[in-house]
């Protein structure tokens, strides 16, 4: 088995706008890398077994960055991600609101792009790519 440091060319990136509650942001995050997981299988690992050989589910093969942003730092997040038409997944306040999927596709689907109210945004994609979408954030405490 290689010690060699694993580097990736990839990077999986979480923006959260910085006034969500510590639960929000706990949720939105969960719900946002889910996206990503289902539909880029590139980016999950494989199975994990204990000692005693009892199975686990697979997980993301890389870290996820989580970071956290302004109102405006996430909207341009959002423009940039758009123009570089990166694999991304958005969750909006009214979310917050609704319980279940018909009823967040439907809330998304209500409100036209440029008027998202986003409060957080999943990205993957080349690293100096997810970088450029990312900038002005900063990491999550």
């Amino acid at each position: 088995m290689s010690t060699e440091p694993i580097r990736f060319d990839t990077k999986i990136a979480v923006l959260l706008r910085e006034d969500l509650e510590p639960w929000q942001r706990l949720n939105v995050t969960a719900f946002l890398v889910s996206g990503l997981g289902t539909q880029l299988p590139e980016v999950i690992g494989e199975p994990y077994e204990d000692a005693d050989g009892v199975p686990y589910l697979p997980m993301f093969r890389q870290p996820v960055m989580v970071f956290e942003a302004t109102k405006e730092t996430l909207t341009a997040a959002h423009a940039r991600v758009l123009s570089r038409a990166l694999p991304r997944a958005l969750f909006t306040s009214d979310l917050f609101t609704t319980g279940n999927d018909r009823d967040n596709r439907a809330a998304v689907r209500a409100v036209s792009t440029d008027d998202l109210d986003l409060v957080g945004l999943a990205v993957y994609g080349p690293r100096n790519a997810v970088d450029k979408v990312v900038k002005g954030a900063r990491m999550h405490p």
